[in-house]
């Protein structure tokens, strides 16, 4: 197998369950998902038409390149390694499929697969492609991949091209799905991190998604992690007047969280202690009975996640209303103070 340069250690992370890294608003999406009348009809047509794990492996791999120990090797070590530091036995196929469109994604049912696109090589950096790598690999040991693949034929495919599912897919199904699939990559993305252990190599991945060109292109100096930060901590707290509206509604229709917001709750998050507990050692294993938490729980965890932001949206719109209020107020005084002189 082809070695890989040296770079810092990482620490072993044997049996470390899932829901020791995943968001809580992902698990409860994911529960509110399968609770939303017409999603088991919508997943069964899917699958159905796709001809189930086989259909979804052809569409998705049908034009790509399996990795492996001698196809792109250094790639396959990578994944393996990462595969190594979560104590992840089974390795998930990889596979390299072109196209310009920078990407990544882990598609199947019971045999989940991992793609990326070959823009993303040509973007990324060997300690960012470990990043991607993780991340992909965080949503298959979160179980996520048949109900990501869902959500990402849905994106892709019109309902022209899927007749049968033009009676059944309602708003609120695609929506429901859209949801889970943005709070979902909040899960991965902290995976991402404890695969790779390098907050730097990670917020790079961030930034390079969000605004980055071919490597070929980029010129020393012209991406700086520093700004980019700056960037983030704007976008997150900028909420005067009606801005948080605008970003849920620009969000709406997003598999992804903006690049921005990725990166600041991942910031949130290793601030929060949770990183540098797990690499003590402090995680929930597989197979323990913690691992297996009931939907009371997800919801609890969650709740004052869903909370905030809608106590977020309704304080906004309330100061925004109030500061329109006044802003007539004083108008309408003015005017009328003109019409009296």
């Amino acid at each position: 197998m082809t070695s890989l340069p040296a770079a810092r250690p990482r620490i072993a992370l044997p049996d470390i369950a899932a829901v020791a890294w995943e968001h809580p608003a992902d698990r409860a999406a994911l529960q509110s998902l399968r609770a939303v009348p017409g999603v088991d009809e919508v997943i069964k047509k899917i699958l159905g038409i796709l001809g189930g794990e086989q259909g979804i492996r052809l569409l998705f791999q049908g034009n790509a390149v399996r990795v492996g120990p001698t196809q792109f090797p250094t790639l396959w070590a990578l994944h393996v390694e990462n595969c190594a530091t979560f104590g992840w036995e089974i390795i998930p196929e990889l596979y390299v499929t072109q196209t310009p469109i920078f990407n990544a994604g882990a598609y199947g049912i019971d045999n989940p697969f991992i793609v990326i696109h070959s823009s993303a090589l040509e973007l990324l950096e060997l300690d960012e492609q470990r990043v991607l790598l993780a991340h992909e690999l965080g949503h298959v040991i979160s179980g996520h991949s048949l109900y990501r693949t869902i959500a990402a034929i849905m994106v892709m495919v019109s309902l022209g091209a899927l007749p049968m599912l033009a009676s059944i897919i309602l708003l609120p199904v695609k929506f429901a799905f859209l949801e889970w699939s943005r709070k979902s990559e909040l899960s991965a993305d902290r995976a991402s991190l404890l695969g790779s252990q390098d907050l730097q190599a990670t917020m790079r991945l961030f930034m390079k998604m969000a605004g980055g060109g071919n490597t070929a292109n980029i010129r020393p100096g012209d991406l700086n992690l520093e700004p980019f930060m700056q960037q983030a901590n704007e976008y997150a707290s900028s909420n005067e007047g009606l801005d948080i509206v605008y970003k849920i509604l620009a969000t709406l229709a997003l598999t992804h969280p903006m690049n921005v917001v990725r990166a600041a709750e991942v910031q949130r998050w290793v601030q929060a202690g949770d990183y540098d507990r797990i690499l003590r050692g402090e995680y929930v294993r597989r197979g323990s009975p913690e691992a297996d938490r009931p939907l009371r729980d997800d919801m609890r965890d969650a709740k004052d996640h869903y909370k905030q932001e809608i106590k977020e949206v309704g304080e906004h719109l309330k100061n925004a209303a109030k500061r329109a209020a006044a802003s007539a107020k004083d108008a309408f005084n003015e005017a009328r103070s003109k019409g009296s002189a």
